[in-house]
């Protein structure tokens, strides 16, 4: 089959004949017909992540048709249209079965833990656990652009923030997880600040719901400008992008007793930031509180969203290529001045 990989960190990737995934006991094959293109994807091909090793093919927001399963299988079949969440979890330990598989001890990340997507077909373990049945009315490539942003936007801002209809949302970052919020956060009600300095994405964002928009370049005091923009602070805030700086404007952005999310993965110099615990923590009384991912049982809540009309993730995917542009769809990444999702449609 073909795939795109790359045999060096920040290499070009290139399109091989590769050897066809096997299909695990309790998997599936799924040809893919639809991939994100995501920043994630952009923190592999760097070697950025330890679980990645060279040569790789990346991908992890897969769409498609179910193709073959294992001898395990009893939910999934051949035909089916599908999607997952990029966190395959096991389904049998005890976080797992409490309804927390995205903290699963046993997980595999596609695209990470084994090869990906940006391929014709992928295997998929622990399919029966693990794969969503896609509705016919969601198009593959707007499935793709759900990918691992719109689907771990939803869970931070309605699972793990709790937000409520007229608070105010703060997002720092308005690439495609950010603007996934921007759009989850007005659906449900919520007044929405969504900050960057990419005037175009805060264009995109204000198209897609947000409330009001600040271009922060050049701002000394991120904090204390979302503080006015927002009445007296943010009730709930979202670092998108997962730089020290954008962590400290989230948290200082925040009203006392405001809930801080961190969704953007802190990597490097970035994983370890001071934090202000007397001042903010202590004092404010915020809370500080990760999100990685969503269960697949979490689907049918945005799946419900998509179809009473609420949100379209179709809208945030601004590119369209084929499999052979996608290592330059990563090099893009090198920067912050894409505006929108990156979807590979044709293999």
């Amino acid at each position: 089959m073909r795939a795109a990989l790359f045999d060096a960190f920040n290499a070009p990737l290139s399109v091989k004949n590769v050897a066809e995934p096997v299909c695990p006991p309790d998997g599936a094959i799924v040809t893919v017909r639809a991939c994100g293109v995501c920043r994630s994807d952009w923190h592999a091909w760097t070697g950025a992540d330890p679980d990645v090793a060279a040569p790789h093919v990346p991908g992890h927001e897969f769409a498609g048709i179910v193709t073959e399963v294992g001898r395990d299988c009893r939910r999934v079949k051949p035909g089916d249209r599908v999607t997952a969440p990029f966190i395959l979890a096991c389904g049998q330990c005890p976080d797992c079965r409490g309804g927390d598989p995205t903290v699963c001890n046993h997980q595999h990340v596609v695209g990470f833990s084994s090869w990906g997507a940006f391929a014709e077909r992928i295997a998929v373990p622990r399919a029966d656990f693990n794969l969503v049945p896609l509705p016919e009315s969601i198009a593959f490539t707007a499935a793709a652009g759900m990918g691992c942003r719109l689907t771990t936007s939803f869970r931070a801002v309605a699972d793990r923030a709790k937000l409520q209809p007229g608070e105010w949302l703060a997002i720092h970052g308005a690439g495609g997880v950010g603007l996934s919020a921007v759009m989850i956060g007005a659906a449900l009600g919520a007044q929405v600040l969504a900050i960057d300095v990419n005037d175009d994405a805060l264009k995109l964002a204000r198209d897609l719901g947000a409330t009001k928009t600040l271009n922060v370049s050049g701002l000394a005091d991120v904090g204390a400008a979302v503080r006015e923009a927002t009445e007296g602070g943010a009730h709930v805030s979202l670092d998108a992008l997962g730089i020290t700086a954008t962590f400290h404007n989230s948290i200082r952005g925040l009203r006392k007793l405001g809930r801080h999310v961190q969704v953007g993965m802190p990597l490097g110099k970035h994983a370890e930031p001071t934090i202000p615990l007397l001042e903010l923590v202590y004092s404010r009384q915020i809370a500080i509180m990760g999100t990685r991912g969503i269960p697949a049982s979490r689907f049918s809540a945005l799946f419900g969203m998509i179809a009473a009309g609420r949100i379209d993730p179709a809208r945030l995917v601004t590119h369209t290529i084929p499999l052979e542009e996608s290592g330059a769809a990563l090099a893009a990444m090198n920067g912050y001045t894409g505006v929108g999702i990156t979807v590979i449609d044709r293999f």
